[in-house]
């Protein structure tokens, strides 16, 4: 599979669309941003995308586009808890360096 929802990452975005009310899952991408040259961008989807690529796992739905599977494949996508921060964490085989932030890479 191109990328892998652990079971927390699926947990953790079945209860924001809980709390959302609405929608089909979330979409991830990638942009051109920050000091390394890029980031991960993440929305809610309501409309399914033609072009969209659908992962499911344990009834969450990750919606990616074409252009962003290129920097994509292979991630497994995590929850993790560390401290008082939680969030998603990408484990993208395809990273070749980070910024000291922790909020862009470069493949």
């Amino acid at each position: 599979m191109p990328i892998s929802v652990s079971s927390a990452a699926a947990s953790h975005i079945n209860r924001q669309m809980v709390g959302r009310g609405c929608g089909l899952g979330i979409r991830i991408g990638v942009r051109t941003s920050g000091c390394s040259g890029m980031a991960y961008v993440l929305e809610f989807v309501d409309e399914l995308q033609a072009e969209d690529q659908v992962f499911e796992r344990d009834g969450a739905s990750v919606y990616i586009d074409p252009k962003s599977m290129v920097y994509l494949d292979g991630t497994e996508l995590d929850f993790v808890k560390e401290g008082l921060n939680e969030g998603l964490k990408f484990n993208n085989p395809n990273v070749s360096a980070e910024c000291g932030c922790g909020e862009s890479f470069t493949v």
